[in-house]
């Protein structure tokens, strides 16, 4: 009797426990993991987990070391000595690294300096600031010197004012070493100015040691590329994007093999973000979206033979997998995550196909939590496609209720709507505060087709915006939702929709929340930073009379020239430093809503970029958005 007196009691409290929710609080407790890579043993993995503090308003970081086949993580204070450092040449005299070098003059002081407390800033072309950081003459340039000399090394960019790593968020994987140590090779974009502003024309570099004489290794092409390194065979490898000017064009993987290029996904419908040589140079394996998840591939390296080039997707699953690590034996590790569930490292086993879960850096917390369930939908557009839509339900989910329904609009516009984990657009932490999302892969989404991806552009108040109606018009038929209490929310092409879509969409909604959203399509073009993406999106300027597709963009397409239409409340959140989307736009969205009558709020945060990064900034961020929706829907 005593026994199972404590047993009911055991499970009454194990019950408890799991009926425990995501909140704003506990999500930013979770550690954030980041791999490293493999140590030099080949035993153990190394990763960072990176742990936010609300109270202390910043990020704390550690480093393990994990054995590779599964076990009890180690903590380490250095990775130097178990890490092979990819930044010292392979015949280890010298070591390649990167420093930020003062090369144009801006400032008032740099042209008077006598004039020393002035604070003017003087530009002669665009490219005068970039995503948070207004340019200050300074540029990041690679520089290479012997292994252990303390001296300053030698700049090999040296008097050019263009930027290796590329700016904003290049690092130190722009640059490499050849094989045989006698080379550097970096990314860059060597153009300036205004050019630098209407361009995505980087190349790949290789600078001679011996010689000090640079050459363009991919010269010709007129898009991106990046990613360089080298097969074990020593073939440099890099991603290509064709296209000047469409930063989302189809990411292919080259290979440069007895003076040709090779490229392995011509002939196939996708788009790579991330890859990896196997240890016997026979094949690449990458990653990429398909079909709302991202996956494992493979494609084999004929070279030049008559053997077929033929790509694989390896894994399969409701999953994203996010970065290859590395190998053991027929085991490769990476890093997977879903809507339930942050970043964590697993191994799969190529031949079993199987997986392991090896790092457990937030397992305990979600174990005791009631989680929300994930369903695809395909739902058929007004064009007669077939489109998928992400349904996400609350924990503890009952049919037979009615429930508060959001719409989500992803960002990009050309992204993948895939199984990320948020720790802002959280799918979870949404579904834990009793609302139904609805997450379509309109137009504009990567992983179903080159053609389906390309279809936004030129066109983002067209076909997308039926395709978010269906979507929505489609769930909304379940006996579960509430189509009294709909809400649309979405952040920067998704903050664009959330405005638009306030001006046609037929009272279908109650409320919206738009954050870094594009409101004034002309505006934008006149004072956002990378040009290139509106002259590709837009078609053009909005002083090109002539120019059908850039002043459908400037007019029909353009939100503020709905606004009289506007009768729904709405959220309007906007970063002070984001000059991809500047705040002329959430200001000029507010101002308009509060001179309609329109119960609308503004919510500033003055030193956040496109996103919102510090912990105490996101908790007040997370507790206005369900504020919000708590108040209008």
């Amino acid at each position: 009797m005593k026994k199972t007196l404590i047993l009911t009691l055991t499970l009454i409290s194990l019950n408890a426990m799991a009926q425990n929710v995501m909140t704003p609080e506990l999500l930013w407790k979770l550690g954030r993991i980041s791999p490293l890579g493999i140590s030099k043993d080949e035993k153990h993995i190394v990763y960072k987990v990176t742990t936010p503090s609300i109270e202390e308003n910043k990020s704390d970081s550690k480093f393990f070391i994990l054995p590779i086949n599964g076990g009890n993580p180690t903590e380490v204070k250095d990775t130097k000595a178990i890490l092979t450092d990819k930044n010292i040449s392979p015949d280890g005299k010298y070591r390649v690294y990167n420093e930020e070098v003062k090369v144009d003059k801006i400032h008032g002081k740099d042209f008077y300096p006598e004039l020393t407390k002035s604070d003017v800033q003087i530009y002669n072309g665009l490219d005068y600031r970039h995503w948070d950081t207004w340019n200050d003459g300074r540029f990041n340039h690679v520089f290479y010197k012997e292994n252990k000399d303390e001296a300053t090394g030698i700049d090999i960019l040296k008097g050019e004012n263009f930027d290796s790593p590329q700016k904003p968020s290049g690092g130190d994987e722009d640059y490499i070493w050849s094989p045989d140590s006698k080379s550097i090779l970096y990314v860059c974009k060597k153009k300036a100015g205004t050019q630098y502003a209407i361009s995505t024309n980087t190349n790949i570099y290789e600078y001679n040691l011996e010689t000090g004489k640079t050459i363009n290794r991919t010269e010709g092409n007129e898009g991106y590329d990046t990613a360089p390194q080298f097969s074990p065979t020593g073939n440099l490898t890099w991603l290509q994007m064709k296209r000047d000017g469409y930063e989302a064009d189809k990411n292919d993987l080259i290979v440069s093999f007895k003076g040709m290029n090779i490229n392995l996904t011509a002939n196939w419908d996708g788009t790579v973000d991330h890859f990896k040589w196997s240890a016997d140079g026979k094949k690449v394996y990458f990653i990429a979206p398909i079909d709302g998840t991202k996956q494992l591939f493979e494609v084999n390296f004929p070279g030049l033979t008559r053997i077929a080039i033929q790509v694989h997707q390896i894994t399969n699953g409701d999953f994203d997998v996010n970065d290859i690590v590395g190998y053991s034996g027929d085991t490769i590790i990476i890093t997977r995550a879903d809507m339930n569930h942050a970043t964590e490292i697993f191994s799969f086993h190529l031949k079993k196909k199987t997986w392991k879960q090896l790092s457990n850096v937030n397992t305990e917390t979600y174990n005791s939590l009631a989680l929300s369930k994930t369903e695809r939908r395909y739902v058929t557009t007004t064009d007669g496609k077939k489109m998928l839509v992400w349904v996400i339900l609350p924990p503890n989910f009952d049919a037979s209720k009615k429930y508060p329904t959001l719409l989500y609009c992803q960002g990009g516009p050309q992204s993948a709507l895939t199984q990320f984990y948020s720790f802002r657009w959280n799918f979870q932490l949404m579904a834990a505060n009793g609302y139904i999302v609805v997450a379509p892969n309109r137009r504009g989404m990567q992983g179903h087709g080159v053609e389906w991806n390309e279809q936004i552009s030129k066109d983002w108040g067209g076909q997308v915006m039926d395709d978010y109606l269906s979507a929505i018009d489609d769930v909304a038929k379940e006996s579960y939702v509430d189509k009294t209490r709909l809400g649309c929310v979405g952040a920067s092409y998704g903050g664009y929709s959330v405005f638009y879509l306030a001006g046609i969409h037929n009272n279908r909604f109650k409320t919206f929340i738009a954050h870094d959203g594009v409101y004034n399509t002309q505006s934008m073009f006149g004072t956002t930073e990378e040009v290139f993406f509106n002259n590709w999106d837009f078609g053009g300027a909005y002083w090109e009379k002539d120019n059908a597709a850039a002043q459908k963009a400037y007019t029909t397409f353009n939100p503020m020239n709905a606004v009289e239409k506007w009768n729904t409340p709405i959220l309007i959140i906007q970063g002070g430093k984001d000059f991809r989307v500047p705040i002329g736009q959430g200001q000029e969205a507010f101002q308009a809503a509060q001179l309609r009558g329109i119960k609308s709020r503004f919510l500033y945060f003055p030193e956040e970029n496109h996103w919102v990064l510090k912990p105490q900034n996101a908790q007040v961020w997370q507790r206005e958005f369900y504020k919000w929706l708590k108040e209008t829907l």
